[in-house]
């Protein structure tokens, strides 16, 4: 083995990042699993390689005894001793086995072994790259559109990610070479590679531009408790407070709004109406209803959680929202069932 397959290696390591040391084991089992294959399979193959002095070494271990009961594993006393005549009956003697001499399908074989090695290491890598940023929020580089799918590729660091159709947010428009902001749903691994699920649609994303946005959130001061959100229209996000001295949604929104209107301009010009949490659930339920104002919150069946919010007349269309979306919202941010009242009692015809 010359040193230019020392180097082709060091070249892979540099190239892909893949170990050397991972490269090297692989390589050495491709060798042993040709090699054995004139051996009738036995595990008598040995492969040891040594990047410092540049020497592959490759080797049968047999045994030495009186009588020969396997030629592929046995050697007589007399043969052994043509070998190395130290040889003794009961111990093993090393053949060094010359690897140019495997021929053209054990060439093959460990070449293929070899590729699948690599192959396996860019995929444990990539799941492992992957797997250290799930749940996060990444910057990705829109490298393909499938014009008949929608489907999107994005290039996440050294690797590539389908963004499906389904997990972008309607109505938004990609441009080869464009950046955007995208969410690790999850990483599994499969027996074609790692698959990574993201998403431009998932409430995570906007838990995770506020932490960008907001060092309160990211220091702990302030906590989201709960996101709702239909991608693209409007989300409604529940922030507590630690520090009474600290105001949740004036933080949010930052010095001159400025904090989330970079949120809003990173999802398109979505809306999003910021809740003070409260663990009293009418008055969560009230301010979850925003932008409408609530008279009142009754609590109609704890167990159920389910409540009546009673709302001024002319702000009825208004709690309840466009295709009821801002009640829908606030139901799943608060996860109570909520029914919205009239003041009146008397319901617009």
């Amino acid at each position: 083995m010359s040193k230019e397959f020392f180097e082709a290696v060091k070249m892979l390591e540099a190239e892909k990042g893949i170990p050397a040391d991972y490269l090297y084991e692989k390589i050495s089992n491709a060798i042993v699993v040709a090699a054995k294959h004139d051996y009738n399979g036995k595990d008598i193959v040995h492969c040891d390689i040594d990047p410092e002095k540049q020497k592959i070494k490759v080797y049968v271990r047999k045994n030495v005894v009186e009588e020969i009961e396997d030629p592929d594993t046995d050697l007589t006393l007399e043969q052994a001793q043509l070998i190395r005549k130290s040889a003794k009956v009961g111990k093993t003697i090393d053949i060094p086995l010359k690897t140019k001499n495997f021929g053209r399908i054990v060439a093959q074989t460990a070449k293929h072994v070899i590729r699948q090695g690599i192959r396996e290491a860019e995929r444990g890598k990539m799941y492992m790259e992957f797997q250290s940023k799930n749940q996060e929020l990444l910057s990705a580089k829109v490298v393909n559109i499938d014009p008949v799918s929608g489907n999107v590729t994005l290039e996440i660091g050294k690797n590539e990610a389908l963004l499906p159709k389904a997990e972008q947010v309607p109505g938004e428009v990609f441009n080869v070479g464009d950046t955007t902001k995208i969410f690790v749903v999850d990483v599994k691994e499969t027996t074609k590679g790692p698959r990574v699920m993201i998403s431009r649609t998932h409430p995570g994303l906007v838990r995770r531009l506020f932490e960008t946005e907001v060092p309160e959130i990211f220091d702990g001061t302030i906590e989201i408790k709960s996101v709702s959100r239909e991608a693209g229209s409007r989300t409604k996000i529940a922030v507590y407070s630690k520090d009474e001295d600290v105001d949740p949604v004036g933080a949010c929104i930052g010095p001159r709004g400025q904090r989330v209107s970079n949120i809003v301009d990173a999802l398109g010009g979505e809306k999003i109406d910021i809740v003070k949490y409260s663990e009293n659930p009418e008055e969560f339920v009230a301010a979850a209803l925003a932008p409408s104002d609530v008279c009142e919150v009754e609590i109609l069946d704890e167990g159920a959680k389910s409540c009546r919010a009673t709302v001024p007349d002319g702000q009825l269309s208004l709690a309840i929202g466009n295709k009821g979306q801002n009640v829908r919202l606030a139901a799943k941010l608060t996860g109570w069932k909520i029914d919205i009242k009239p003041e009146s009692g008397f319901y617009e015809g």
